[in-house]
């Protein structure tokens, strides 16, 4: 493709958005920092020429058609909580808050589907099924993430071990392409052999095919009962290579997570409570299991705890302590769910991926990862989800310059990234690519795949305007 230029927003074109949209058009002192960045600044910042709060399906559509016929970028945006730079103006342009969008629509108990605005949080519709007795179960770390955002990114989440991503629960969407067209994908059918999966090319697609403008999502009844167990070990060697036992042994866990003493101090701080043993009867615990379990009864479930305890002892735990009431089954999660707010409230520079390698392999990979972290000037830290191998490795330093920490961290993340690859995992779990993981995505992916992933975005988007320079796509 020859090299992209991209138009500004001219007061005329301003004022047209404002004739479609009134009172939702910001532009310059009007526009919010936050709106400057995500999660994880170190991807970078920028900021849109103009902020516009999305309305609906139709608004949305005619918005973009303008931007299309001038060549305008557009860059559609949730809630900000991704952690891969996806969501951030680099090129200026329109950038379209979706976060307005947050109605439930409806309910379809009859075929275990539910039709939703992409602004509606994740927290929201879980604990508004829940009430109609069903299940949302992707269950991503952060809860106030919107599910457009979600299915951008196929998010997965605690329970994606028994459940799955949030690819498995996308039934149908709207979708407003990047030439203005509309276009509904999907069914509320469960199978599907109707040509390519054009539903499937948007989730996870970051914002770079088009714009998620509502989704129908699949529900199933919620179980009626829940245990975790939160299990200490001395190391983190024997904590991990105790996973692949609870599964040989057929013991089916909703979650696997794992994590190290020193993120469990740091959560536990952040919380302002202290919920994890740190000895016990004399040993010092390095680091953690917490398992859940659900099912339709008490009785069952505490056969199955009883189980998964003697499994987990016997690999070496150095005790089980059992989470059978809401409140304690509230703070270990609580304090799992913190992981992330809490390092990011002890570091002044940090940094993160998400890899994941098959289950079988964590162990080998947290070892390498920690080994080869003892060559740099920062700290690493990691936690993740030990039932399906996705593991968040985070850089820490609160005393480093930043163009030195940035250039130790991505030497440090090429021998994780290759690692990975040598293991049979992939470069990212649940959080994206977005702008900062796409030359490591070129590098994973070799030269066929990028030319096909290059080949779909120009057809879904020939002028090249949705989301530029993310996933697969750099700007000249």
């Amino acid at each position: 493709m020859s090299e992209i230029k991209y138009n500004k927003v001219t007061p005329e074109i301003i004022e047209e958005f404002k004739k479609i949209v009134p009172g939702k058009v910001h532009t310059a002192d009007d526009i919010n920092e936050d709106y400057s960045h995500d999660e994880m600044p170190i991807y970078g910042n920028g900021y849109p020429d103009v902020l516009i709060e999305a309305t609906n399906t139709e608004d949305i559509a005619k918005i973009v058609k303008i931007c299309y016929d001038n060549n305008i970028v557009v860059i559609p945006r949730g809630a900000g909580t991704g952690l891969t730079g996806a969501a951030v103006a680099m090129y200026g342009g329109v950038m379209l808050d979706m976060a307005k969008m947050n109605k439930i629509l409806e309910y379809d108990k009859e075929n275990f589907v539910v039709k939703v605005e992409p602004g509606v949080l994740l927290n929201d519709l879980a604990e508004d099924a829940l009430k109609q007795g069903l299940l949302y179960p992707p269950d991503p770390g952060e809860k106030f993430a919107t599910l457009g955002g979600n299915v951008a990114t196929n998010a997965g989440g605690m329970r994606a071990v028994k459940y799955g991503t949030t690819r498995d629960y996308v039934r149908a969407m709207t979708v407003v392409l990047p030439t203005g067209e509309i276009i509904k994908l999907g069914a509320t059918v469960s199978k599907t052999s109707t040509g390519y999966s054009l539903i499937n090319l948007m989730i996870g697609s970051e914002g770079t095919l088009g714009i998620i403008t509502e989704l129908t999502l699949k529900l199933i009844p919620a179980p009626k009962e829940t245990i975790s167990l939160i299990v200490p070990f001395e190391n983190l060697d024997d904590c991990i290579a105790t996973v692949p036992q609870i599964f040989l042994n057929h013991l089916n866990p909703q979650a696997v997570e794992f994590m190290e003493k020193e993120i469990v101090l740091a959560s536990e701080r952040y919380i302002g409570r202290a919920v994890y043993p740190k000895e016990v009867e004399g040993v010092d615990v390095g680091a953690y299991l917490l398992l859940t379990f659900d099912g339709e009864d008490m009785a069952q479930l505490e056969e199955v705890t009883e189980r998964a305890a003697e499994v987990v002892l016997e690999a070496g735990a150095v005790d089980v302590l059992v989470a059978d009431t809401p409140t304690k089954k509230k703070d270990a999660w609580a304090a799992r769910s913190t992981f992330l707010e809490a390092i990011e409230a002890e570091t002044e520079l940090l940094d993160e991926c998400d890899v994941v390698v098959p289950v079988n392999q964590i162990a080998k990979y947290i070892k390498y990862v920690y080994e080869i972290g003892e060559k740099y000037d920062f700290t690493v830290k990691s936690f993740g989800h030990a039932g399906d191998g996705n593991l968040h490795i985070y850089t820490c330093s609160n005393d480093m310059q930043l163009d030195e920490f940035k250039k130790q961290v991505a030497e440090f993340f090429d021998y994780a990234y290759n690692k990975a690859a040598e293991m049979g995992g992939l470069i990212s779990g649940e959080h994206g690519i977005g702008f900062g993981k796409r030359d490591y995505l070129a590098s994973f992916s070799g030269e066929v795949q990028m030319k096909l992933m290059k080949g779909i975005k120009e057809t879904f988007d020939p002028k090249m305007i949705l989301n530029p320079g993310k996933v697969c796509y750099k700007v000249n």
